[in-house]
């Protein structure tokens, strides 16, 4: 395992370059982002452990990063004070290329389109999720959600489709290839509360639960179909939103609230999540052949809650990185930790 410390700063989220098998970016905060600046950490894997290549001072804290997947040197942020803000790390100054600003609260979630290459997205505890275009100051498109929106993410298989999920305790997914009409391009909202469609493994499920408020969300890279989610009820879910009047899974195992989930690029029933309880876990879904849902392993090296996750897309299909509250961003072998 390899560490490095972002001294000063409590780790928010991290995220593996889609260009660069070796570069890490993650999003930090002073004062665990409750007041206080921020930084963003562009990070380097050498045979000498892990060097910053750059690092960028910001006036608030940090909650979300992204690379985009159009130039490989610009990466985003999202800030406490609602803004959004892209850096070339080729370049020498410490100043963000373009600012985003219209978020009337924090800036939470940021995610680059993952199919149109051309556009990235934004959620914000303001209610909203927005569309940019990296060329333009103004949103390209405002999609109300009318709670607090924690994550957005863009479908890695359909171009146009995005998803949030809320303090609401629902999935929402826009297709923006449908007219705006009403709906403001809203196709489905999902109950992600609703009672299981099947009980998982052991049976020993309770059939009905509160709504609680949902922290994180992925869609699978495999299956165009499936949504992970997440949040403060320590439960994660996978959904097809071909089905969508409850979970297919709830899986069941951390002892604080979920804060990521995401899914591997690799193999397309395995699933890293990132906890309060200062534990990430690798689990599967059962995969095609209807196996048990169930908890694989976890990594327990952090000391404070863990925020964020990620898989790299590079080489073997095991190495993640995690960062905390504990000022640490780790890089492991999931394969390491899985017991069969």
């Amino acid at each position: 395992m390899l560490e490095f410390r972002t001294q000063g700063f409590q780790g928010y989220a991290v995220k593996y370059s889609p260009f660069f098998d070796n570069r890490i970016a993650v999003a930090a905060s002073a004062n665990y982002g409750l007041v206080g600046n921020g930084r963003l950490y562009v990070l380097e894997l050498t045979p000498h452990g892990i060097v910053p290549l750059k690092t960028y001072p910001t006036q608030d804290a940090l909650y979300d990063v992204t690379h985009s997947e159009a130039h490989s040197f610009h990466v985003l942020t999202s800030s406490g004070d609602g803004s959004l803000r892209l850096y070339d790390v080729s370049l020498a100054p410490e100043f963000p290329i373009a600012t985003f600003q219209e978020h009337s609260r924090e800036a939470f979630s940021c995610s680059w389109n993952l199919t149109s290459k051309a556009t990235f997205a934004s959620s914000s505890w303001d209610g909203s999720v927005k569309i940019w275009n990296p060329e333009r100051q103004q949103s390209l498109l405002t999609l109300p959600t009318h709670s607090c929106t924690y994550s957005t993410q863009w479908s890695p298989h359909t171009d146009g489709m995005l998803s949030a999920v809320c303090s609401d305790s629902h999935l929402r997914i826009w297709d923006l290839r449908t007219p705006a009409s009403a709906s403001n391009h809203l196709t489905m909202q999902i109950p992600i509360h609703s009672p299981p469609m099947s009980v998982g493994a052991g049976g020993k499920l309770q059939p009905t639960f509160p709504p609680a408020e949902a922290l994180t969300h992925d869609w699978n890279k495999y299956r165009s179909t499936i949504v992970a989610t997440a949040g403060v009820d320590r439960i994660i879910r996978t959904f097809d939103i071909r089905q969508p009047k409850g979970p297919l899974q709830l899986l069941q195992g951390h002892q604080y609230a979920v804060r990521k989930v995401a899914w591997s690029p690799h193999l397309p029933d395995l699933l890293l999540s990132a906890s309060y309880d200062m534990t990430c876990r690798v689990w599967t879904n059962g995969g095609d052949q209807g196996g048990p849902a169930r908890e694989l392993g976890q990594m327990g090296r952090h000391t404070e809650f863990v925020t964020g996750v990620d898989w790299c897309l590079f080489g073997s299909e095991g190495w993640a990185a995690s960062c905390g509250w504990d000022e640490r961003l780790c890089v492991w072998d999931v394969r390491t930790v899985m017991h069969p």
